[in-house]
């Protein structure tokens, strides 16, 4: 254990390595106890003349939006004493809500889903806490990342493997299961985050400290920069409702455009997704200046937003075919996420030297996020029943590729004058006080 901190804090690439594979273990845990269950398709069952599965998606998704209104408060004041029996607790408190789902007969046993997203929205803001602040914050979060991006295609996989071992498992008892394999690994990873070092003085020089907030401090960020942060809640609203619509019925998306697909492409389009996402997300931690770390996020998200966008142009008009489209609209739609998660609220602090956390800024994005990926799924069940899913996730990219490229435009131009008026320098140079 000493040798363990010893190297941690004298060794640069072994701190690096230790931090990604903690963060990326502990998210890809998260999401064993997260996401399976949409794997199962529910056939025949219904609620209310809806479909069950939109039922369950719906019920847990709202949890999870409820989750991340309450990590605005909690996650942007959590002390760093608190964080690992926090993370714990929900994670059990997730598990629990995942026995009783199987236990609880259908039809009532959505709101046992409810309960099950109810904590696990906030795991991530206590993840990157561990990593927020330092230097090279992108490159340790790199495998916060890649689990984002793969973790839900290869816990699918992994669910049909796990069927077909244990044929006798039912749908409502196979999201207890995965959560109870990965019950052990979660617990090894999220002692590794345990005892990762606090920042050093020359990360703070560099990206800020990032403290635990008050009310006062969130009424300045508001009363500063609030139609800059108004745009990107929009914009982000955009991307996560289409980025878990996408992923919430990739079966039923497949199923339409091909067929005959193969299980594994859940695994093989986010994998390698995911390497041109943490390879770009990763070059930005060589940008030393947080100004131009700060444009270069803008950027980024705005080549996501145009890969998407013309992505399902070029598969409507059959100019390449549905693992291409799935692969390049999945490749848009996280080089756009992963960014405004990881990259652009950390510079945005660091840039203006904000007293805050990022944590603050992603919940109240999320929370809205999460808001309108219910209302999307609502309003396709009432008032497009008959259209397909491809075809909603067809119409939805189209809109959100326009609209969030003018938001994101907008965005940018409050932020210059914001800069110009305040007078600010790179802060990258700024010493601390």
């Amino acid at each position: 254990m000493q040798l363990i901190k010893r190297l941690l804090t004298t060794s640069k690439p072994f701190f690096i390595i230790w931090c990604m594979l903690a963060a990326f273990g502990t998210y890809f845990c998260m999401y064993a106890f997260r996401k399976p269950f949409n794997a199962g398709t529910y056939e025949g069952l219904t609620l209310w003349d809806i479909h069950y599965k939109t039922i369950l998606i719906i019920s847990q998704v709202f949890g999870y939006m409820l989750s991340k209104f309450m990590g605005i408060k909690v996650i942007s004041e959590l002390k760093s004493t608190s964080r690992t029996k926090l993370i714990i607790g929900l994670i059990l408190f997730a598990e629990t809500a995942l026995l009783l789902f199987g236990l609880v007969p259908h039809p009532y046993n959505f709101v046992c889903l409810f309960l099950n997203g109810l904590p696990l929205g906030m795991i991530w803001g206590i993840v990157f806490s561990y990593l927020e602040g330092r230097k090279f914050t992108e490159i340790l979060a790199i495998g916060l990342s890649i689990s984002l991006i793969v973790s839900s295609g290869i816990l699918k996989t992994l669910y049909f493997d796990v069927r077909e071992w244990f044929p006798a498992v039912s749908e409502f008892w196979m999201p207890f299961v995965m959560g109870l394999i990965f019950l052990p690994l979660f617990f090894l990873f999220v002692w590794m985050l345990s005892v990762i070092p606090a920042p050093t003085e020359e990360d703070m020089r560099a990206r800020s400290p990032r403290l635990p907030m008050n009310n006062e401090d969130k009424r300045n960020v508001f009363r500063n920069y609030g139609w800059g942060v108004l745009c990107y809640i929009i914009l982000y609203t955009f991307l996560a409702t289409l980025r878990d619509f996408r992923d919430n019925f990739a079966v039923e998306i497949w199923n339409e455009v091909d067929v005959h697909f193969n299980k594994n492409v859940f695994t093989q389009t986010e994998a390698i997704a995911s390497v041109i996402v943490l390879v770009t997300i990763g070059s930005l931690s060589a940008i030393k200046s947080n100004i131009k770390g700060f444009w270069s996020v803008n950027g980024i998200i705005a080549i996501g937003f145009a890969i998407s966008g013309m992505a399902t142009l070029l598969f409507q008009l059959h100019k390449i075919s549905p693992f291409l489209w799935m692969f390049l609209l999945g490749t848009g739609l996280f080089l756009a996420y992963m960014p405004m998660q990881i990259a652009l609220f950390e510079r945005m602090i660091a840039f203006f030297r904000i007293k805050a956390n990022a944590g603050f800024f992603v919940y109240m994005c999320d929370s809205i996020g999460y808001l309108g990926s219910v209302v999307l799924m609502l309003y396709k069940e009432f008032f497009m029943k008959d259209l397909k899913w491809s075809m909603v996730l067809i119409k939805f990219t189209y809109l959100q590729s326009i609209l969030s490229l003018i938001l994101l435009a907008v965005a940018c131009i409050f932020f210059i004058k914001t800069a110009r008026r305040m007078k600010v320098k790179d802060v990258a140079v700024i010493p601390l006080n």
